[in-house]
């Protein structure tokens, strides 16, 4: 057994390298800012109500200019105590920060009837509230895709139908089924709208709720109806406009890669049960590079194991599942990767391996690290108030590891969440690296998620990113493509 300390990986960025996002975006661009294909202008349609149509504009027609970082307890006369916590927003525009401009007109804005979400807010079930919500914002897609050139659709949620869409009565909040990304009876407008906007109409939505632009509005999900803690506004605005440039084809930053490296190849499994629940579990990779480009595969089927209760890919499933992976990745970048990573979040059976490798194997790569990476049990404590550092890395043996994503930040000064952070359980199942480059790799992916500009995230982003896959596939058709690129999904 032996602890270590694994410092903060950095990214890389326009022109230059930082370890924290915001920083690296203001002072050297985004990666692509030199790029010909860069989008220096977006062009943004907007779908909802008369009043959050404007409380949206009115909100990004601000962040054109400086959002100031949030003061200390409050009292804009007092400085920051945590500086590289809360840092100002630099504006979206094309001289500074990720050097692009949102384009916003009336042509490109779409009301929602009154009539229509007054009269959706009469119905008795939440499942068909919810389902006429997202037909609602569909049929305003639907114009927007087909008469204008928007690039990103902004759906803002009245919020009117954002109460409408909350729990009912004796709902349960929380699934007590163990398999992971089992969904339970309830209609998620979230997930069913991205796949309807997805599989229809080709276009990645960014969906947006009335707190965001108006703190005074109630903050709950669009999930659950549970209360939400309000980010300060200038990181909202960092979140929001991050997504955004992303799933406008922009490439924000990405994992820096020595010269002497092989290429790799980043993929998570993740399981779901589809939308009827007839206890079928479906397999779904994501495909990682060392840039963040994610490749959407929608897999084979999946059974529960009586031996451990996890899912798992019988063998001929599991080759199938690496071998569209493959040839998704090649689809891509038009040659095969040098090494494999596959992040799983359940333990790797026989059948599985046989599979997986058998795929390698037949495409001549050689190099490959296997992975099983769930939350872990086993903490540790520091002297003081705050929590271990985060990329503190305990070694227990030859095979397994506990390291903390999530905890203490030294460039914040302060540890950042506001509950006892639960580390990550590495179990090397197949692999030929070193523990620690290993974990310093699961330590950096944690960092590619374009959906939050604080770097501390707690999984990888191979992992996360087939989750939010999974939920979101639930809901797409089996007989229409899929989008590949993972801007559809988050």
């Amino acid at each position: 057994m032996n602890i270590s300390f694994i410092e903060e990986p950095e990214l890389q960025f326009g022109a230059g390298r930082h370890v924290d996002i915001r920083f690296g975006i203001m002072n050297y661009g985004p990666l692509d800012s030199e790029l010909d294909l860069a989008p220096k202008k977006i062009i943004v349609g907007i779908v909802g109500s008369k009043e959050s149509i404007e409380g949206v504009r009115t909100w990004l027609e601000k962040c054109r200019t400086e959002i100031l970082a949030k003061s200390y307890k409050g009292n804009p006369e007092k400085q920051n105590k945590q500086p590289n916590l809360f840092t100002h927003f630099p504006g979206f525009e094309s001289s500074m920060g990720f050097k692009s401009a949102l384009v916003m007109h009336d042509t490109l804005c779409r009301d929602l009837p009154s009539s229509s979400i007054l009269a959706i807010s009469k119905l008795a079930g939440r499942n068909e509230r919810i389902a006429r919500c997202v037909d609602l914002f569909v049929e305003e897609i639907q114009y927007l895709s087909q008469n204008t050139g928007a690039k990103v659709i902004v759906c803002a949620v009245p919020l009117e139908l954002l109460e409408a869409m909350g729990p009912d009565q004796g709902d349960e909040d929380e699934s007590d089924d163990q398999v992971p990304n089992v969904a339970d009876s309830q209609l998620d407008f979230h997930d069913m709208l991205k796949a309807r906007a997805m599989q229809q109409y080709r276009k990645p939505i960014q969906i947006i709720l009335p707190y965001t632009y108006d703190p005074s509005k109630p903050r709950r999900t669009v999930k659950l109806g549970r209360k939400m803690e309000l980010q300060d506004e200038a990181t909202r605005a960092w979140n929001i406009h991050t997504a955004i440039y992303y799933k406008a084809e922009g490439v924000p930053w990405r994992l820096p890669r020595d010269s002497t490296q092989l290429t790799a190849c980043y993929v998570g499994v993740s399981f779901y049960r589809s939308l009827d629940k007839n206890a079928l579990l479906t397999s779904l990779a994501q495909v990682f590079n060392e840039r963040g480009e994610g490749v959407v595969v929608r897999g084979p089927t999946a059974t529960v194991s009586k031996e451990d209760r996890q899912p798992h890919l019988p063998e001929e499933q599991a080759n199938q599942l690496v071998r569209d992976a493959l040839a998704r990745y090649r689809d891509v970048h038009k040659t095969w990767p040098a090494r494999v990573v596959l992040h799983k979040s359940s333990q790797f059976d026989s059948g599985e391996q046989k599979g997986f490798l058998a795929a390698l194997k037949e495409k001549g790569i050689s190099t490959h690290d296997f992975l099983w990476i769930s939350r872990s049990a086993t903490k540790l404590y520091r002297a003081g108030k705050y929590p271990p550092l985060r990329g503190t890395l305990l070694t227990l043996d030859s095979r397994e590891m506990i390291l903390y994503t999530r905890g203490s930040v030294n460039f914040f000064e302060t540890y950042p969440g506001m509950y006892v952070p639960t580390p990550l359980r590495i179990r090397s199942e197949d692999t030929e690296q070193t523990q620690r480059f290993l974990a310093q790799e699961v330590l950096a992916l944690t960092k590619m998620n374009w959906n939050n500009t604080q770097f501390d995230g707690s999984e990888p982003v191979t992992l996360q990113a087939a989750r939010k896959c999974s939920n979101v596939l639930r809901y797409c058709s089996d007989v229409r493509q899929i989008e590949p690129r993972y801007s559809f999904y988050m």
